[in-house]
């Protein structure tokens, strides 16, 4: 249309399904359509699409890079806009700052970065886009020590649910900035730009890698849990849970990344070397030098792309035996070769009166479940959501990268934040343009078919 430098897609065009399959990086499609997809060509196509919308009745949805594993964006009726052409960076280095379109991936972003001395806590993942991740919060590479990635969020270009499109930063607009800063799906208006600080880039970075057998997973999980207090910010360390080649059962992995200078890393990794059951390793690497492009490798081999995924999470600050005892049938019920256990020990509690950031825990219990045929939906789904449900009693709600409302309710945020920003929602977007959290009744998984009369989770395993 020729309202648009874009192009507006409306169900049934050539070219909708194509748009409509591409918003979502999942292999494991939403079995939803919206009436149109908006492929946006930057910030007058979004206002114009806001207004467009608004005008027919219809509510938006927003697609960045489309790495929300549930598919948020894509939602029934309304008018999907997708963000996915808004990929420019722009760099200041001497000021260590950067302005981002929501598309960039956080490896490509880091590369720019990297050719200037700097650096970002981006996703782990390499194609993740920035907008998501961002208004999530944004755990990534080396947050431990620079907070998560929202906490470096400066000022934001966005559309408004009157098109009207506006520089927020915390003086001019300080309430939307508190809810860019870790609201996830529910953010109230279309980021079309982030204004970042940047860090002065890493040393160096050493990476240890130990694989352990079956009969030591309790007790190495244990351990990790308990170290956490007593090690560097600066040392990021997780532990999985997965099927290995040559190793008959699933085996369990601590892996650690040092963000550090050449003096510091060999400290920092010691309280790891000197574990007590490490003579067991089954494999070893230790203080092996890495760039982020070989962390980014890493975390690329477990989550490919072309592979349908499930994926959930529960915050728990319990006691560890604790934790270990309510997630039995998670640890013990692996579905398939490529499913894992994430175990990420996260150890502190930031918290900034700016954000809405604030549900954590010392921990994040992670189930990813990974396959190739959808004929395996209904056991990966369950395995991944319902097995959580006995995790209830030590859980302390999710984190949004990972969180799926729709066939897990759970919080993303405190109380009183949740709070705080529904009022900001009705102030913001009196008329409920802007969609939000994904709902029960817009779940199109194998699980929520298969789910009994009554509402409850049945176990196909």
């Amino acid at each position: 249309m020729s309202d648009f430098d874009g192009v507006l897609l409306t169900r049934g065009a050539p070219g909708y399904e194509e748009a409509r399959l591409a918003a979502v990086w999942n292999l494991r499609k939403p079995d939803r359509r919206p009436d149109a997809i908006l492929v946006a060509a930057g910030d007058r196509d979004v206002q114009a699409g806001v207004r467009w919308a608004a005008a027919r009745g219809l509510r938006v949805s927003v697609r960045s890079g489309g790495h929300s594993w549930t598919g948020n964006g894509v939602r029934d009726g309304g008018l999907l806009i997708d963000l996915s052409a808004l990929d420019e960076v722009v760099v200041d280095a001497p000021r260590c700052r950067a302005t981002v379109r929501p598309a960039v991936q956080g490896s490509r972003f880091n590369a720019l970065l990297a050719a200037e001395g700097l650096v970002f806590p981006s996703g782990h993942c390499p194609s993740v886009g920035v907008g998501g991740f961002l208004i999530g919060g944004g755990y990534g590479w080396n947050s431990r020590a620079l907070g998560p990635a929202c906490f470096s969020v400066e000022a934001v270009d966005a559309v408004l649910a009157d098109g009207t499109l506006v520089h927020a930063t915390d003086e001019t607009h300080p309430d939307l900035m508190w809810a860019v800063r870790g609201s996830g799906p529910g953010f109230f208006a279309v980021v079309t730009r982030f204004h970042l600080r940047v860090y002065p880039a890493y040393e160096q970075i050493l990476r240890s890698a130990y694989v352990f057998p079956h009969e030591l997973r309790d007790e190495v999980l244990a351990w990790t849990h308990e170290a956490v207090p007593g090690i560097s910010d600066s040392l990021e360390m997780s532990a999985k849970v997965a099927r290995t080649p040559g190793v008959p059962r699933p085996a369990t992995m601590i892996t650690a990344a040092a963000f550090c200078t050449p003096e510091e890393g060999p400290e920092m990794l010691e309280p790891l070397e000197k574990a007590p059951f490490l003579r067991h390793a089954l494999r070893t690497v230790e203080r092996a030098p890495s760039t982020l492009d070989d962390l980014y490798a890493l975390s690329d081999g477990l989550t490919p792309r072309g592979r349908r995924y499930a994926v959930d999470g529960v915050w728990t600050d319990a006691p560890v035996q604790d934790v270990l005892d309510a997630g039995r049938e998670v640890l013990d019920g692996l579905p398939g070769p490529d499913s894992f256990l994430l175990w990420m020990l996260w150890g502190g509690r930031p918290t900034r009166e700016n954000a809405c950031w604030s549900t954590q825990a010392r921990l994040y219990f992670s189930p990813n479940a990974v396959w190739h045929d959808p004929a395996d939906d209904l056991s990966h789904e369950t395995w991944a959501h319902d097995a959580l449900r006995a995790m209830a009693p030590v859980a302390h709600g999710t984190q949004f990268a990972d969180a799926n409302p729709a066939d897990r309710p759970d919080h993303g945020l405190e109380p009183e934040q949740a709070a705080r920003l529904e009022k900001l929602r009705r102030r913001y977007d009196p008329e409920a343009l802007f969609r939000s959290y994904l709902s029960p009744e817009e779940s199109t998984t194998a699980l929520a078919a298969h789910r009994g009369q009554d509402g409850q989770p049945i176990n196909p395993l």
